[in-house]
């Protein structure tokens, strides 16, 4: 008759589930079943999933859920009663069965959350119909009164059940995976199932798919419970029968009750729900009286028309009516009411919303309704790229709001539509190969060192999986093939990756439904409120409305700065009619001068905008839309060509109005869709399912595109569908070359009109740097409060720009940075520990009195809001240095000045005033003193300094490194604001030799495994921080440096392999001071070196460079003074100037360390031949 597994953990099963959907299915089918139930722990993540694969495998899905049941009730939580759960199996039957499945694990979530999301008799009888139920395993009710030996009351919770859910549609289910207490209740359950007429069922409670994977799934256990294999007190299966089961293993083990086995496949007949992936829920929306839906959308598209072109041409008309007629057949009129309607709140109540995000910018009806603000026209961006006719799928508008005021607009939609019908979306954090290996290694007791080093082999490239790194990482090949440890750890790792780890909730996705939401999905109760269990890709299937509330921080800078502007100049900024084509604006990014413009601010960004010299909006679209991994190495030819257009070439002239406009290059996937359509004769919509094809790389559908794109197609009729190249007089074998070009190019090219939206942020950022430096920098400082290395890359580029940034004041800062006479004022909520409560009670009270002491200053304070740590931190920050004495006399007195004014509010609450002394003078405990300051001799200016660096983060009124600064940049070939951006600079390599310095500011030492010293420290140069491994070699030359507060010169290599930032390896550690000294020694060295007679082949090591003639003498001298920086070091350099014939042996200062990455550079700058022997 054949067996179903009925009960089965997929990785969703998060604490312990390994049967990973994919392989359960495969395993299924090689088994031969027609069919397969999921039955996750109190969870439905995984059910579409599981659903369209097993569709997609041919075999039957069975949709339900292992949920918890109650002691009690679901609303008892006493942790001595309802600590404990029980289990119970429900299968979906139909739709209604499903919609009933998912009522019931919300609202175990919802209502029964204690410990577990758990449901009591009251729900599930509720929520009964179209449900199977199965006594689930060992935990289940029934099963665990009878290991109680309470066999009556067993039989109780069996008929309650069989009462709950029907005849026929629960069953008592029988477990053999070799456990006794299966065997101690086995007669039991025969007794029950005869006495009371229910029906038996046999299940594998499946844990992982083959006997093999017990192993990895004792791993997985270990770290979802943080535990290692070696603990003896942690949870563990028992043995290794928990697998997917052959039908034949099942039917030995349950030889004895036949029936049992053929009733698996009985209930898996009447389980026969399909997902509707076809049929959309989008809410209704309230129009005003006497109009539809459509008639209104047509209204407002009309008038939104008007107010951005004028009185509209035919061709505006007529792309706006033909995108109208595309919304109304695919049902999406309400889709666009709702999203106008939304971002039409946000507006009218000031809150700042962004020009647009994605393809949706492509839209005329979206730019009329004011959803985006990009001019598709303008810009050439395609309608179909955002919707397309032939590819029904839901439209995705993402929308960016001011940071702090994205809550109120996600307020608005929930008010409107109702709090059952609005949910936030679930996602999930999966095991990374790189986070895997280190937590397989973790879990088998393996080294830090030697998990870090396994790690380390594996490329952080995107998309990358253990099975690739195993090809692509020789390093990890040899160490796997040759090292017993890297292979066990790599194979438990193989077996984990790509599971989920946890839960959490999207930072940004809404669904909006049009009823009730758990009447489409099932909910879980996070800690930022009611989401879904499916994923944002999930929920766009099953036609429900999605939608980003994304908070975008850039927006909050640009309100802040206008804001400040109105303030400080009494100018009001409208820039939706800002200029985009004006000199300063590009003169400003093309100088590198780009901290704070949003997408342009980064290292490798930065170089990238000074080499293209960008004097137009498009340079800046495809700028955003070119760096990134592949669209990467078509930077030079882009540059080139902008730089020399007359070089500029077309395979035929039909290219050119398409390319032109990127200097002849493919930079975006509207040209790929431009290409198909006007030198093939693709439809837009058909051009788009090309574009998707060639991303993908489908072959046989790429085979046959490029019949069709070269020769054409014929429909059914015989009539031309679309013409092809050569039909429009285009030779095939430049077709050919054109779509080898497009598909070479489709997987990496950028949506355009995403890059145009990001390019109107860019630009406007830009241009509020250029005309209100002050204001801008104040913003972006506010922006990133807490964020020291921000705040400090920041003050840095102020000061850069000759702008002055003011300590923090009690008398004049505001709460946020702010603009104080052309300076920008810290504000006070970048102190620490001081909150937005003492704040606002230090402005209420300078505005009625001005304070002229540090006595005042507390005394006005409400008590309510006054604690010593935050007056501490101010006096500590410099923020009360506005009153006489200096910071040891205030830090001497506060704590008494608090305590009194405390008291004294005690007293007065307490009614201890005397009510017959009124006209005796009142005293205030402890401040009726005069406000005289004991004598205490300041702090050195050092310590100084420091305080502020602690309460402020950064350095503010001075830099312990600010008298060095000349002699470390003499000195250095890094900084750690290059650091910073290591992954986007491909000058920074990993192992190169570099050198840095800067002040020890952290200090961590330890001892290794072979009894040696070594230390982590963190240095902060002028730039930010870097950590620095200190191994036991360098350690034993230099362990004495290491002490806080000292300025140190370290040559080393770097890791940018490791997680997190790069790091750097300490080779050699010198103090700064002594630097100098040991320079010049070694030159001394050097230099009797030469003077020595030697052997030919004992000559000292020298490289000798020759300039190339290409070069003048002072621009070639220049160059490689430059890359000598980079790649500073102790070998000496001899160059030959071509152009002029002279010979220079250079100074100390530009030897050079002689990596493969120096040569590199040195060859790809000066040529081939450079390097003489």
């Amino acid at each position: 008759m054949g067996f179903t597994h009925l009960h089965l953990h997929s990785e969703y099963s998060l604490l312990d589930g390994a049967a990973q959907i994919e392989r359960a299915i495969a395993k299924a089918k090689e088994l031969g079943m027609k069919s397969l139930a999921i039955t996750d722990h109190g969870v439905m993540f995984g059910v579409v999933e599981f659903y369209e694969k097993a569709t997609k495998a041919g075999i039957k899905p069975i949709i339900g859920c292992e949920v918890y049941t109650s002691a009690r009730t679901r609303f008892d939580k006493e942790v001595s009663y309802d600590k404990s759960q029980g289990h119970l199996v429900l299968l979906a039957k139909d739709k209604e069965g499903y919609v009933n499945l998912i009522k019931l694990v919300s609202a175990a979530f919802t209502e029964g959350f204690y410990y577990k999301p758990r449901v009591d008799h009251d729900l599930l009888r509720g929520h009964s119909k179209g449900l199977i139920a199965l006594s689930a395993c060992l935990a289940g009710k029934v099963q665990t009164e009878l290991m109680e030996g309470r066999y009556e009351s067993a039989r109780q919770e069996a008929l309650t059940l069989l009462d709950i859910y029907g005849e026929g549609n629960f069953y008592l289910e029988l477990q053999d995976q070799g456990l006794p207490e299966e065997q101690k209740i086995f007669p039991d359950m025969l007794r029950l199932s005869r006495e009371t007429g229910i029906p038996l069922v046999a299940t594998n409670d499946v844990h992982y798919v083959n006997k093999e994977d017990a192993r990895p799934h004792d791993i997985l256990l270990c770290i979802q419970t943080g535990k290692t294999l070696s603990d003896s007190d942690r949870m563990r299966f028992p043995n290794d029968e928990f697998y997917l089961k052959s039908e034949k293993e099942m039917r030995d083990l349950f030889a004895s009750v036949p029936e049992a086995i053929d009733n698996s496949q009985v209930i898996a007949d009447q389980c026969n729900f399909h997902f509707n992936f076809n049929e959309l829920h989008i809410p209704d929306f309230q129009v005003p009286e006497g109009k539809t839906e459509e008639g209104y959308l047509q209204e407002l598209c009309q008038a939104g028309l008007i107010k951005r072109y004028g009185t509209p041409t035919p061709e505006l008309q007529q792309r706006m009516e033909y995108e109208l007629d595309t919304i109304r057949s695919m049902g999406y009129v309400g889709y666009f009411l709702i999203v106008w309607d939304f971002i039409d709140y946000a507006k009218k109540n000031g809150i700042m919303v962004g020009p647009g995000r994605g393809s949706a910018a492509g839209s005329i009806v979206a730019y009329a309704l004011e959803i985006t603000d990009i001019d598709p026209i303008r810009f050439g961006l395609i309608f179909e790229r955002f919707l397309n006719p032939e590819r029904i799928s839901m439209p995705d508008i993402d929308v960016d709001f001011c940071v702090e005021r994205r809550q109120e607009v996600i307020d608005y939609v929930i008010e409107k539509y109702g709090a059952d019908h609005v949910a936030q979306i679930a996602t999930f954090t999966s095991l990374k190969p790189k986070a895997c290996v280190r937590d397989v290694a973790r879990v088998m007791d393996i080294p830090f060192a030697k998990a870090g080093e396994i790690s380390n082999m594996i490329p952080k490239n995107l998309g990358m999986t253990l099975e690739k790194a195993l090809k692509v990482s020789p390093e990890l090949k040899k160490a796997y093939q040759e090292d017993p440890v890297v292979s066990q750890v790599v194979d438990a790792a193989r077996a984990l990756e790509g599971m989920p780890r946890n839960s959490s909730t999207h930072a940004a996705g809404v669904v909006i439904s049009k009823r009730p939401i758990d009447e489409y999905v099932p909910l879980i109760q996070s800690d930022k409120g009611l989401a879904t269990q499916f994923t944002m890709t999930t929920i766009e299937k099953l036609g429900l409305l999605k939608m980003d509330f994304l908070g975008l921080r850039n927006l909050t800078v640009i309100r802040d700065t206008l804001a400040m502007v109105r303030e400080s100049r009494g100018e009001e900024i409208d820039l939706s009619t800002v200029d985009y084509t004006d000199p300063k604006v590009f003169q400003l990014i093309a100088s590198g001068n780009t901290v704070g413009v949003f997408q342009l601010e980064s290292g490798g960004m930065t170089q990238f905008m000074k080499n293209l010299r960008p004097d137009c909006l498009e340079d800046i679209i495809a700028g955003i839309s070119l760096y990134r991994p592949g669209p990467m190495d078509s930077i030079p030819r882009y540059i080139e060509n902008k730089n020399h257009p007359e070089q500029v070439s077309y395979l035929t002239p039909e290219l050119e109005p398409i390319l032109s406009v990127t200097y002849g290059c493919m930079v975006y996937q509207e040209q790929v869709m431009q290409i198909v359509r006007d030198l093939a004769g693709y439809s837009y919509g058909r051009s788009d399912l090309v574009r998707r094809a060639m991303s993908k790389k489908k072959a046989s559908v790429m085979a046959q595109e490029r019949e069709y794109f070269v020769h054409g197609k014929l429909d059914a009729d015989g009539k031309v569908d679309v013409s092809g190249c050569v039909r429009n007089g285009i030779r095939p074998e430049i077709a050919n070359e054109i779509f080898n070009q497009m598909t070479s190019f489709a997987e990496y090219a950028f949506n355009k009109s995403h890059a145009a939206a990001y390019a109107v942020i860019a630009y406007q950022t830009a241009y509020l740097k250029v005309y209100y430096p002050v204001e801008f920098l104040a913003a972006l400082m506010s922006s990133i409060v807490g964020d020291s290395a921000s705040v400090a890359t920041y003050i840095r580029n102020a000061r850069e720009m000759g702008i002055e940034v003011l300590p923090p004041d009690v008398l004049r800062s505001k709460k946020q940075f702010s603009v104080e006479d052309g300076k920008i004022r810290f504000g006070l909520l970048g102190v620490k520990n001081v909150g937005e409560g003492i704040i606002e009670a230090i402005i209420r009270g300078r505005e009625a009195h001005p304070p002229t002491d540090i006595f005042e200053f507390i005394e006005q304070i409400d008590v309510h809001h006054l604690n010593k740590k935050a007056i501490e931190s101010l006096i500590r920050a410099g923020a009360t240095d506005c009153f006489p004495g200096n910071r040891a006399q205030k830090l001497g007195i506060f704590e008494g000045l608090i305590e009194s004014a405390q008291t004294s509010s005690k007293n007065n609450l307490a009614g201890q005033m005397s009510l017959f002394g009124m006209d005796a003078p009142i005293q205030r405990a402890g401040l009726s003193v005069s406000h005289n300051l004991p004598p205490a001799n300041d702090y050195r200016r050092e310590d100084l300094i420091f305080m502020e660096k602690d309460m402020l983060g950064v350095y503010i009124s001075d830099h312990p490194l600010s008298d060095v600064a000349d002699q470390m940049e003499r000195i250095i070939n890094m900084d750690a604001g290059r650091l910073a951006d290591a992954e986007e600079d491909e000058s920074i390599q990993d192992g190169m030799t570099v050198t840095m310095a800067g002040i020890v500011t952290a200090r961590k030492t330890l001892i290794t495994k072979k009894g040696q010293m070594m230390a982590f420290i963190t240095l902060e140069d002028l730039c930010g921080t870097v950590e620095t491994v200190v191994f036991p070699k360098a350690y034993e030359q230099a362990g004495d440096h290491l002490q806080e507060d000292k300025i140190l010169v370290i040559r080393g290599k770097l890791d940018t392999k490791a997680e997190g930032a790069a790091k750097l390896l300490a080779d050699k550690i010198w103090l700064l001071a002594e630097y100098e000294a040991a320079k010049e020694e070694a030159k001394a060295r050097r230099k009797n070196a030469r003077q020595k007679p030697v052997e030919p082949e004992q000559k000292t090591p020298m490289i000798k460079l020759v300039i190339p003639e290409t070069f003048q003498e002072n621009e070639g001298l220049l160059t490689f003074r430059d890359i000598a920086r980079e790649f500073r070091g102790d070998m000496p350099v001899a160059v030959l100037v071509a152009c002029t014939g002279k010979k220079y042996q250079l100074d100390y200062d530009l030897w050079i360390e002689p990596t493969e990455a120096f040569f590199e550079r040195i060859r790809e700058v000066f040529g081939g031949d450079c390097i003489r022997s």
